[in-house]
């Protein structure tokens, strides 16, 4: 498994342009997990914040993603943490003029890291919905992706959602998909695993028919093996936030701060075709619904 794993992470950083040997030039691609950042622009912050006690230390924590490029995902070759939402932490942690430490959040753990302080902000293509923000408080959301189906290609049984029925699908616990395989395809046989890498070997070595998760995600499962395809129409849409913990309105508002500035100054826009649309040739702009619109999608 981690043999595989290596290889189609190496597969896809070669397709995404991304290892160290391709010298793109950015200047932010040469972290091993924490991320320098400068200090002169740094704000100050009122004492007995998030924001003053994580300068105070120096660092921010963020869970991100490590197998779901392109948001999340360790090279294998040079062992940077790299992607959308570690170009947002980044930023994040630009703003406070401390360094970013990223660590591995799959989703089932996610909400936990909040909770227990292993994380001082969760980047883990996040989707908001009202369930979580129960137990944690959410962002502003900072992209929107929709949820679809994988299969191979040769697969002609599976066109759409209606077609799972006895089929073992594969996603990921703790992930929204759950819910949505025993809503929209309720006698489909779902295979829960703790990372999208887990299902997408599941899917080619035939031991599940398909794979149900964000399209971003399955777009980048397909740029490194182009044997497999998106069918169906989308299933849902997945509006992801920065997830913070419970009650930290002032956090809140900071990070919300940040995002509105790396949506409005180019940015984002610039983050989203670096990492997404020269792949898929896609135009988005970046999301104006509100974070009660992204709750209420989910009610």
């Amino acid at each position: 498994m981690q043999g595989t794993t290596w290889r189609w992470l190496a597969a896809l950083a070669l397709a995404l342009g991304v290892l160290a040997a391709a010298g793109c030039g950015d200047d932010d691609d040469d972290d091993d997990g924490s991320a320098q950042t400068g200090t002169a622009a740094a704000r100050t912050f009122d004492a007995g914040t998030t924001m003053a006690r994580l300068q105070d230390e120096g660092e921010i924590t963020i869970g991100v993603k490590y197998d779901v490029a392109p948001f999340g995902f360790k090279n294998p070759r040079s062992g940077n943490i790299e992607g959308f939402d570690v170009d947002i932490g980044k930023a994040i942690a630009t703003e406070l003029g401390v360094q970013a430490k990223f660590i591995e959040a799959i989703s089932d753990n996610r909400i936990p890291f909040l909770k227990d302080g292993t994380a001082d902000l969760i980047l883990s293509t996040m989707t908001i919905n009202a369930e979580r923000d129960e137990e944690i408080d959410f962002s502003d959301p900072y992209f929107i992706a929709r949820g679809r189906i994988l299969v191979k290609k040769s697969d002609t049984s599976i066109n759409g959602v209606g077609d799972l029925a006895g089929k073992e699908v594969c996603t990921v616990l703790g992930s929204t998909y759950e819910d949505t395989l025993k809503q929209q395809a309720p006698k489909a046989k779902r295979r829960l695993v703790d990372t999208y890498s887990e299902c997408l070997e599941l899917i080619q070595n035939g031991a599940v028919a398909a794979e149900s998760t964000d399209d971003v995600i399955l777009t980048g499962q397909i740029i490194q093996d182009d044997s497999l395809k998106l069918v169906g129409e989308p299933l849902t849409t997945e509006p992801y936030g920065a997830g913070i913990k419970e009650g930290d309105s002032a956090f809140r508002m900071f990070v919300n701060e940040v995002l509105e500035k790396f949506k409005d100054d180019g940015r984002w826009a610039k983050t989203y075709q670096k990492w997404i649309g020269r792949y898929t040739g896609e135009e988005q702009e970046p999301p104006t619904m509100t974070l009660k619109e992204a709750i209420d999608l989910s009610k």
